[in-house]
């Protein structure tokens, strides 16, 4: 069951001809760099408050939170690395929702491991707040490796995870729909605080969870939280296309844009909602300057600090599942063989699943063909499905004109690869080339996420009335 906003949904795709981009603080990760004298910390207020507030002052729509339940390990230790950080992200959107005024504050939170009560509870104050600027990325988690910090284990089939996600939106929905417009008495004069029957009961018992909750706190200015979603698997896409607002994918080029489009429009359109109903906005990085020649060497030293001599040899120890450091990382890969069968999660989905000992004879094949050593072998291998754009700030304006253009994308939710100056030649010199081109806002369309993301309000369906949700 999906909530329309519109009642009279478009079937016909129309391209807005403009884009929105918003800025991906990842906290936990292996792309920032840190091991230069720009960088700055990952935990301190201080870098969240500057990165959203240059945001800000470029136009962006939202400044988007990771969230990581578990430290990921390197051979059953903490991943030295890697950076680690990321503080609670609706915690600290909380704070910078008091030194910003019109960015979006996408906190990304698990349906696994939250209750729909308390989540939606939650991300109502956030919303609240923030004056209508609050915004929910929903992702779902089945490992047990996770689940061990919540004494949970891997209890939720990893078959059933969407099931589970959207009983639990649905839910959040119906929380969030419970109060009517008008619920709060507009004057002192009133009899009553709230009007009686403007506040009703929600229920839903489902297989993980049951719910049978007042909801506390009235509609926001943009009447509830924006749905973020990324999941890239026919289910998720699926669900995103009832569920979410809208997608952060891994689809940012051009052909592979278009043809993402195509396929979420078709599956909103079964869902019952308009083709214009859902945003896109692919992850990338930006490797910017004034011309090409210096972008493109600029983008060979940034991933020279990403892909360095330790991370080489620590990249191919996730696969070997056994020490590596006694290999020359300008040497061949190794020709012991790794001593798992098949990697873990413990370090993140790009390492879960593979096959190791089939992988690492593939790989040390494709090396020899090629003449690479390790370092050069996991860069190339890390480039591959490159998200980046790379050129001078007019070669890649552009770029960015055409997919808005053809309506490849709503925007881009940028990865900076330095903190917390990484988006200082985007604001400066790529959002000023954009705004020439007319294909980026030269204001905020309005004060909440809803209004700049050119989203509809949704509306209540009649049968949330009754505030019963059933799985």
């Amino acid at each position: 069951m999906s909530q329309n906003p519109n009642p009279h949904p478009a079937r016909e795709f129309t391209p807005s001809g403009t884009l929105q981009l918003g800025v991906f603080f990842q906290g936990v990760n292996s792309g920032t760099i840190w091991k230069t004298a720009g960088s700055g910390s990952q935990t301190d207020f201080e870098s969240f408050r500057r990165l959203a507030q240059t945001a800000e002052r470029g136009l962006f729509s939202a400044f988007f939170l990771g969230e990581g339940l578990r430290l990921r390990e390197h051979l059953g230790r903490p991943h030295a690395l890697d950076v680690a950080g990321r503080p609670d992200a609706q915690t600290m959107l909380a704070a910078l929702a008091s030194v910003t005024s019109h960015i979006g504050l996408v906190a990304t939170q698990n349906t696994t491991y939250n209750d729909p009560a308390d989540l939606a509870h939650r991300l109502s104050s956030l919303d609240l707040i923030s004056g209508g600027r609050a915004a929910w990325n929903i992702v779902t988690t089945d490992n047990a490796w996770t689940g061990a910090n919540f004494r949970r284990g891997g209890y939720l089939d990893h078959a059933d995870r969407y099931v589970h996600a959207e009983a639990f939106v649905r839910t959040a929905k119906q929380i969030w729909d419970a109060w009517d417009d008008g619920a709060i008495a507009a004057s002192a004069a009133a009899g009553r605080w709230s009007a009686p029957g403007a506040v009703r009961r929600v229920r839903h018992a489902g297989r993980h969870y049951t719910v049978d909750v007042t909801p506390r706190l009235p509609r926001s200015a943009q009447y509830r939280p924006v749905l973020f979603q990324a999941g890239d698997s026919p289910e998720g896409r699926d669900f995103a296309a009832r569920q979410a607002d809208v997608i952060f994918s891994a689809h940012p080029t051009f052909d592979a844009a278009l043809d993402f489009r195509r396929d979420i429009v078709d599956r909103t359109l079964k869902a019952g909602r308009g083709a214009n109903d859902v945003k896109i906005m692919p992850a990338s990085e930006f490797i910017l300057a004034p011309t090409p020649q210096e972008a493109l060497e600029k983008k060979e030293w940034v991933r020279s600090l990403q892909i360095g001599p330790q991370q080489a040899i620590a990249y191919l120890e996730q696969f070997w599942g056994r020490e590596l450091q006694s290999f020359d990382p300008d040497g061949p890969l190794p020709a012991i063989d790794p001593v798992v069968e098949e990697t873990s999660e413990t370090r993140g989905s790009g390492f879960h699943g593979a096959k190791a000992r089939q992988l690492a004879d593939q790989w040390r094949a494709e090396a020899k063909e090629k003449g690479l050593s390790i370092r050069q072998f996991v860069s190339a291998r890390t480039s591959r499905g490159d998200s980046t754009f790379t050129g001078s700030y007019t070669e890649v304006a552009d770029q960015l004109a055409e997919y808005a253009r053809a309506g490849a994308v709503d925007g881009f939710n940028i990865s900076p690869w330095l903190i917390p100056s990484g988006l200082d030649e985007i604001v400066d010199h790529l959002v000023p080339a954009l705004q020439e081109r007319g294909v980026y806002p030269t204001e905020y369309a309005g004060t909440t996420l809803r209004e700049n993301l050119g989203l509809a309000t949704p509306v209540r369906p009649a049968a949330a009335a009754e505030a019963e949700a059933r799985v």
